[in-house]
């Protein structure tokens, strides 16, 4: 029986972030779409507690030989340690070398930021990110992005031999929501690791400026929900700097899916202010759940939204305060974002994510691949 086995290892990371929802949305996917005969099992490496990694629906996760950091630098290197399986998707750039004779490989390039912001990551983030993309983009036999902003502009940087799939993510089903204690009649919010490339800094002093205009509907605080990431960045004390008392900041930290659905129901509009992504799940996700959104104009984010959201330049606290006091003291333009962002989410699901990945290992021609360049519908 054909075995896809899909690199887990996201999950169990001590920030999964954006990169661990798609691993575990994904996973449940390519379960629900398995071909006949198909079976979907995970990996991760070698540790004592891998319950984080399991998926209902899927088998596993079995432990790799190594330990995490030994995992990584051994395939960064080049050492041939094929998960097992028939086909092997890696949802993230730690991935196998290259898959044997007989096999195939897959893997997800979620964004070009270690080439388009480098000064967003590590230095070491950075090297690492560029040195596995390139790989990938060499040797597996596919690579997916979500959005087809992400695999233009791969397509511009490295030499992609790799044939090429566009699949968007979907709308988590958040399930039924969970009381959250103490949130605030009206809010703005903004979901995501709290890292520099996500443009907090700029969203704080565009919710101070809307504060110091001292009109009463704008006057409204701003809900963090996310894990803090690397960069040291403190969201309270760029609210503090700005003039931002009286809990007009809040983190509200990693939440379950039911206090998200909560939280991110009751906004009166979500902020994405990144300076770059790949795709943008708190976008859709938002739209899906009939909540206003303002975000940047990164390509990616403009193309998951397209004209449903209010688009303002990156880096301009100025235009994102604008976009802000639009949604929350105009609502009739908001109740129209609302029902453009519903229609618009309808075009994305998990399950079209895992059918472009399962094309990548069953469709015909060389390899049992698609045709390089062939791009997958998700919506994108």
């Amino acid at each position: 029986m054909p075995e896809l086995v899909v690199v887990a290892e996201q999950l169990l990371a001590a920030v999964p972030g954006g990169t661990g929802r798609y691993t575990a949305q994904l996973l449940r996917a390519l379960a629900a779409t398995a071909p006949p005969g198909w079976t979907v099992s995970s990996v991760v490496a070698r540790r004592p507690d891998v319950e984080a990694a399991r998926v209902e629906g899927v088998e596993g996760p079995r432990r790799l030989p190594l330990p995490p950091r030994a995992l990584v630098a051994a395939w960064e290197v080049g050492v041939p340690l094929w998960p097992g399986g028939d086909a092997v998707h890696a949802p993230t750039p730690l991935a196998p070398p290259r898959s044997p004779r007989g096999r195939t490989l897959s893997v997800t390039v979620h964004d070009t930021v270690p080439w388009t912001h480098p000064d967003t990551l590590t230095p070491r983030g950075v090297s690492w990110h560029r040195r596995m993309i390139e790989r990938a983009a060499r040797r597996a036999d596919a690579v997916v992005t979500p959005t087809e902003a992400v695999a233009r502009d791969l397509a511009a940087r490295v030499p992609l031999r790799a044939r090429v799939r566009v699949a968007g993510h979907g709308a988590t089903d958040l399930g039924a929501p969970v009381p959250v204690p103490g949130l605030p009649p009206r809010y703005v919010l903004a979901v995501g690791t709290v890292e520099p490339r996500k443009g907090i800094d700029v969203l704080v002093e565009a919710v101070a400026e809307l504060v110091r205009s001292g009109e009463t509907a704008t006057d409204v605080p701003l809900l963090l929900v996310g894990q803090p990431g690397w960069g040291g960045l403190d969201p309270l004390r760029l609210a503090a700097e700005h003039g931002l008392t009286d809990g007009r900041v809040r983190l509200l930290g990693r939440l379950t899916d039911g206090e998200l659905a909560t939280v991110l129901r009751r906004a009166d509009v979500v902020a994405v202010p990144s300076l770059a992504e790949g795709f943008g799940l708190p976008v859709l996700e938002a739209m899906a759940a009939g909540v206003p959104v303002v975000h940047t104009d990164d390509p990616a984010l403009v193309e998951v939204s397209a004209d449903a959201a209010e688009v303002v330049p990156r880096g301009d606290a100025r235009a994102l305060a604008a976009g802000l006091r639009r949604m929350l003291t105009d609502p009739d333009a908001a109740a129209r974002r609302v029902t453009a962002g519903r229609a618009r989410a309808r075009d994305f699901s998990w399950h079209r994510a895992a059918e472009a990945v399962w094309d990548c290992h069953t469709s015909n021609g060389s390899n049992g691949l698609s045709d390089p360049g062939q791009q997958g519908d998700g919506g994108s």
